[in-house]
C-alpha cells in the first residue's frame, strides 16, 4: 500500500486503485460467466426433463428415461443452488464495496478538513502577526506622542 503518496514505480495507470479496478473487472467477468453457465444449465436440464417426460410403451425405455430425468433434475437443482450462491456472493460484494466506498468518502472528508485546518492556522498566524505589528506601531505612537507627556506631568 502506498498511502504516503510516494510513487509506486509504475506509470499513470498503476497503483492500488488501478489494480483494485482490474481485480473488480476480472471478478465481475467471472461472476457473469458463472451466471451464464448456471442459467444455460437450468434451461438445458429443464428442456431435457420436459422432452423425456413422455410416457412410452417399452418398460426398459421408461426406466432409462426415469434415470435420465433424475440426473437432469439433480443437475437442475445443482445449477439453481449455484445461482443462489452467486446471488449471495453478489450481495456480499455490494455490501463490502459499499463499505469501501464509505471509507474512501471518509478519507476524502478527512483530507478536506485537514486542508481547512491548515488554511485556518495560516490565517490565524497572519492575523496574529498583523495584530502584533499594529500594536507595536500604536505603542511607538503613544510613547512618542505629546499627549503622553501631558499625562505624566
Amino acid at each position: 500500500m502506498n498511502k504516503a503518496g510516494a510513487p509506486s514505480g509504475g506509470g499513470a495507470g498503476s497503483g492500488p486503485t488501478a489494480s483494485a479496478a482490474a481485480a473488480a473487472a476480472q471478478k465481475q467477468k467471472a461472476l457473469l460467466q458463472r451466471l451464464d453457465n448456471d442459467i444455460s444449465n437450468i434451461v438445458d436440464s429443464f428442456s431435457v426433463l420436459v422432452s423425456v417426460s413422455r410416457v412410452n410403451e417399452p418398460p426398459v425405455r421408461n426406466s432409462q428415461e426415469a434415470f435420465l430425468m433424475e440426473i437432469r433434475a439433480s443437475k437442475l437443482v445443482q445449477s439453481a443452488d449455484s445461482l443462489l450462491k452467486l446471488v449471495s456472493e453478489l450481495k456480499q460484494t455490494a455490501i463490502f464495496s459499499g463499505f469501501a466506498s464509505l471509507n474512501e468518502n471518509v478519507d476524502h472528508r478527512i483530507q478536506a478538513f485537514d486542508q481547512e485546518a491548515e488554511t485556518s492556522d495560516k490565517l490565524l498566524e497572519r492575523i496574529g502577526e498583523e495584530a502584533a505589528t499594529s500594536l507595536k506601531e500604536l505603542e511607538s505612537h503613544y510613547y512618542s506622542s505629546v499627549a503622553r507627556n501631558f499625562v505624566h506631568e
